[in-house]
């Protein structure tokens, strides 16, 4: 496949462009479907000659597995590409003992420790350049601190961590040119609008709360980030799969009202002849906050349809019926 050519939008107020699709990586890692080692290189190998340059993983895939496999390929073609990792988890071997494995499909045998400290920040901004064999990472996410990961009373000792320390180490790195982004990752918008008052955040990695089928971080969090100029990465366009033709949604099997929601979608959908996943793919990017959306692909096969669905013409009018219908938010398709 040829490269295409991609529309590109700054991050923040930095001078790092990415273009408007990237690549999760979290699905490459064996995210509760196992994916072979060469099959997950060449998806990214595809991504690459397809002309996306934002390539996005954590050590929390696979405990290790995916920034492997994304140090493989872009070892040999880092030319252009973006790279976006992780901190928040350390990964300790289990020396040949059992350890859980979530929802990874054959991991890597470690296992995690949180830590949002100056100190732990610094150790896993070393390790993810050690186990992706680059010297250098572009956009470095907090991951996964707040309520939804820690619940109320567990999250106050990480969010104590990264407001005294955790932050500097972060912003440090950023002065010092090591990293040239700095933001969170999270599945939960509430944890960003706190993170605000934390200091200067370059962007943010939201998963599934700004989607076709949900937009409940419209306001105020997407227009606190126009305001202060800081960018939104979306992850889980396809809010776990029920927008491109799965049954899951929220990394479960999705319930009644949800799916009654989606079939109203694909019906007006369907009346533009545009595919459900065409429109949810490309909803986000109406946003003027939002520099990139980022599905996981498996294979190269699977990207290809992504690629076709990018390409789709989508008209305004089905953005103002979705809107008339009260589909989707007063404000979203602006």
């Amino acid at each position: 496949m040829t490269g295409k050519t991609f529309e590109t939008r700054r991050v923040g107020q930095t001078d790092l462009f990415v273009t408007t699709l990237g690549l999760g990586g979290a699905s490459l890692a064996g995210n509760y479907t196992p994916v072979p080692a060469d099959q997950a290189r060449a998806t990214l190998a595809h991504a690459l000659d397809a002309g996306i340059t934002l390539f996005d993983t954590a050590p929390h895939y696979g405990f290790g597995r995916s920034e492997h496999l994304v140090g493989d390929v872009l070892r040999e073609r880092r030319a252009g590409a973006v790279l976006s990792t992780k901190v928040g988890r350390l990964l300790r071997p289990v020396h040949g003992q059992p350890w859980p494995r979530d929802e990874w499909i054959d991991p890597l045998p470690f296992r995690e420790v949180y830590d949002y400290s100056y100190e732990g920040i610094m150790r896993s901004f070393e390790d993810s350049l050690q186990r992706l064999g680059l010297e250098a990472i572009d956009m470095l996410h907090v991951h996964d601190i707040g309520t939804l990961t820690h619940g109320v009373d567990g999250n106050r000792q990480y969010w104590h961590q990264l407001a005294n320390g955790g932050y500097k180490a972060l912003n440090e790195l950023r002065e010092a040119g090591l990293v040239k982004a700095i933001g969170l990752g999270v599945n939960e918008w509430q944890v960003l609008m706190d993170a605000m008052e934390l200091g200067q955040w370059d962007v943010f990695l939201l998963a599934g709360r700004y989607t076709l089928l949900e937009q409940t971080a419209l306001d105020p969090f997407l227009a606190t980030c126009v305001k202060h100029g800081a960018s939104v990465v979306v992850g889980g366009p396809f809010n776990s799969g029920i927008l491109a033709g799965g049954n899951r949604f929220d990394y479960a099997s999705a319930p009644e009202a949800i799916v009654k929601k989606v079939r109203a979608i694909e019906a007006v959908c369907a009346e533009f002849t545009v595919p459900l996943p065409a429109a949810a793919l490309q909803f986000p990017l109406l946003h003027p906050a939002v520099c990139n959306v980022l599905p996981g692909p498996r294979t190269p096969q699977e990207l290809d349809g992504i690629l076709e669905w990018w390409d789709t013409k989508i008209p305004d009018e089905l953005w103002a019926r979705l809107t008339e219908k009260g589909l989707l938010a007063p404000g979203a398709a602006a």
